[in-house]
């Protein structure tokens, strides 16, 4: 039995790509999407043909709304191969705009229901600041299940699940880069900064009952998974799920909930204050969080400066 075989036995094991062919390949429970992933996939002959299908079919709409029809036209591609859910970012510009961000999820749930799928197979992706974990904790009582990413510490993961957000995708690689920058130095995946950031989150979901989903995210290598393996899922690019498939080493079970049960931890409460303060003095996360949203805008402003090279 393979790594990626292993893995499944105790972990969701979800695709990250906007590149729906391999999935046909790995046959993961979910997927996940983000604008990076889609701009990457509609470079590709394959996919092209989906933007332009959503340019001709609204020629009326908005560049950035013809975005909108395009993540919803990957989502219906990708729902197709997978039993589970597929998840679909909100526009990284609204990242401190709480009403935006409820609007644009209610408008994404409904271009998803308007081509036949129910609102239980879809995340809706929204930056963990505290504007978006409030516009997660309104749409999580209208049915509207959210995924938070650019997720970097705890506090950012206790307010998630004070929320009532579905999942949560903390980034185990971008985490590691950035102490593999500021330090210098390599890390075991036992030791990996970013690996012990999902550990922690575990343990203290698991400790005080939350039901917030933990799906590990960006990684860098097999070990960084293979060492999260009994995680409720993890989001992996089909570079590393082929590493995987290719790999008998034994995938044993990291994280279970009696050894959460078991750690020693305190309960914290996040208020606005405390939210904002906790991530202004974490270097990584704030910076990586400021990072994130920029990489994601640049990548939709790119996608939309396609589409209108393409009216």
């Amino acid at each position: 039995m393979n790594q990626l075989e292993q893995l499944k036995q105790v972990t969701t094991v979800v695709a990250d790509t906007g590149d729906f062919q391999s999935m046909k390949i790995f046959a993961p429970q979910d997927a996940t999407t983000n604008p990076s992933l889609i701009l990457k996939a509609v470079q590709k002959p394959d996919y092209l043909p989906l933007l332009s299908q959503a340019i001709s079919a609204h020629p009326q709409a908005t560049n950035s709304e013809i975005i909108d029809h395009l993540l919803i036209a990957f989502g219906l591609q990708i729902l197709a191969l997978i039993p589970g859910r597929v998840s679909t970012e909100t526009d990284a510009h609204l990242s401190f705009d709480t009403a935006a961000t409820v609007a644009k999820g209610r408008h994404l749930i409904a271009l998803y229901e308007a081509a036949g799928v129910t609102r239980e197979r879809v995340l809706i992706k929204i930056a963990s600041t505290w504007e978006g974990i409030q516009a997660a904790a309104i749409l999580e009582k209208e049915g509207i299940h959210c995924n938070m990413t650019l997720l970097f510490s705890l506090e950012q993961a206790v307010t998630c699940a004070q929320a009532g957000a579905q999942l949560i995708s903390p980034f185990v690689g971008r985490i590691y880069d950035w102490y593999k920058k500021n330090t210098g130095q390599e890390y075991s995946a036992e030791n990996d900064p970013g690996v012990q950031s999902v550990k922690q989150i575990y343990n203290y979901y698991r400790k005080f009952g939350f039901k917030t989903e933990i799906m590990g995210a960006s990684f860098r290598n097999t070990g960084q998974i293979t060492e999260l393996a009994g995680c409720d899922l993890l989001t992996i690019s089909p570079e590393l799920l082929q590493k995987l498939s290719e790999s008998s080493d034994p995938v044993p079970s990291k994280l279970n909930q009696a050894a959460a049960k078991a750690c020693d931890l305190s309960a914290i409460t996040m208020t606005e204050a405390s939210f904002r303060l906790a991530v202004n003095n974490n270097a990584m996360a704030a910076e990586k969080l400021a990072e994130g949203i920029r990489l994601f805008c640049a990548d939709t402003v790119k996608l939309e400066q396609l589409i209108a090279s393409m009216r």
